[in-house]
């Protein structure tokens, strides 16, 4: 018996979902039979003692579809791809496509890195899916429920399917995994991931740690095994609604604090609007659902203390840049990367008003991007507010 050690175990199908055969089953059928063999000439027959046994290919890993070839998206490809896992690249960019395809690198995000030869790219949403066991949504946020649509005709209602987006949907305001149930079904298929994960520490195979969270416990437990490897550790949860809350709302936390960077200002500073940050995450988290305690994890002060200190964060140097007079349009158009934080400013602080619920900080990053007002008086105004008891 060979031992697979690349199996994933996948989620088992709902029961309206007619069962598909294995893919040793699929082999197995197309296999020549004895006697057929028996009959080919030797030198035939050679040949075919040479192909892999079906016992081999069921040991492959499954193929798994990426859809969003940038920075988080390829070091995620990269990831699958050292582990053997073969990988359809779905970008829309068909230079970014054809370059990556014939050198195996991509040319926008991660430029130093070679990338396996089972990874390859598309721009071809059908061809990416097609024969994908599951699929890894890496897109900005305000393009999610798009791409959901497109994918409902495309995928089976049993396909595993996380996020990795970080963020709420522009539109509706709703968490991304709503989102992607109301459009393509089936809740029990969907996890979400988050934590401190800058893609390009990932692709040097530096030690980090993430969060899968789903109402389903075999899916988490099939995406934990798929992404899992010795230097990229993954722990599950079920509290959906609290991995997403804190990993778009320390995007906004991240912001301030590179306000804070570019205005000169101290550690002290940075690590009251950190700390103060998270009591407001944690105020939402429970006022929408989710566990506080998610806060105090990988998803929470796990990811808020890299994104608001780390010189890969981007929305720590949008931050920077809005502090020496810069704004969201030149700050995205010489990065190629979308400012979550940004659009989480918006949608964050309308989630806290529904809820009624107190985030000063992210309503002065919303009141800096989007309505024009001086970092320096969104600052001001941050540390002339009443003094309060350190959580309520």
């Amino acid at each position: 018996m060979i031992n697979c050690d690349t199996d994933v175990d996948m989620p088992q199908p709902v029961e309206d979902v007619a069962s598909v055969p294995s893919s040793s089953e699929v082999v197995a059928s197309l296999a020549p039979s004895s006697e057929a063999v028996a009959s080919v000439p030797p030198s035939s027959v050679a040949v075919a003692s040479l192909a892999p046994s079906s016992e081999v290919v069921a040991c492959l890993p499954p193929p798994v579809s990426v859809i969003g070839a940038g920075s988080w998206g390829s070091a995620i490809a990269w990831l699958l791809g050292q582990k053997g896992v073969p990988v359809s690249l779905w970008a829309r960019d068909t230079s970014l496509v054809n370059h990556f395809n014939s050198t195996s690198r991509n040319p926008r995000y991660l430029k130093e890195i070679v990338f396996p030869d089972v990874v390859t790219a598309t721009t071809d949403l059908m061809q990416a899916v097609s024969n994908a066991k599951a699929l890894i949504l890496v897109t900005p946020s305000v393009a999610v429920a798009g791409i959901a649509q497109q994918l409902k005709p495309l995928i089976a209602y049993d396909t595993p399917l996380i996020i990795l987006s970080k963020g709420l949907d522009p539109d509706s305001g709703q968490l991304l995994d709503r989102v992607l149930t109301e459009t393509i079904g089936n809740s029990q298929r969907i996890a979400v991931l988050s934590g401190p994960n800058h893609a390009e520490e990932i692709c040097l195979g530096i030690p980090a740690g993430t969060v899968v969270a789903s109402a389903s416990e075999p899916c988490a437990a099939f995406f934990q095994k798929l992404l899992a490897t010795p230097a990229f550790r993954v722990y599950v949860s079920n509290d959906v609604v609290g991995v997403q809350l804190c990993g778009a709302a320390k995007n906004v936390i991240a912001i301030a604090c590179g306000v804070s960077a570019g205005l000169g200002l101290g550690d002290n500073t940075q690590a009251m609007l950190m700390t103060r940050g998270l009591a407001e995450i944690a105020r939402l988290v429970e006022a929408a659902g989710g566990s506080p305690i998610t806060g105090m994890g990988l998803a929470g002060m796990g990811d808020l203390i890299a994104t608001c200190t780390s010189p890969h964060s981007r929305n720590r140097g949008f931050g920077l840049e809005l502090a020496n007079g810069g704004n969201l349009e030149s700050y995205q158009a010489h990065t190629h990367m979308v400012v979550e934080g940004a659009i989480a400013a918006r949608t964050i602080t309308a989630l806290a008003k529904k809820h009624s619920v107190e985030m000063p900080i992210c309503e002065q990053v919303r009141s800096v991007v989007w309505e024009d007002q001086p970092v320096e008086q969104a600052f001001q105004s941050l540390i002339s507010r009443e003094f309060k008891p350190e959580f309520y």
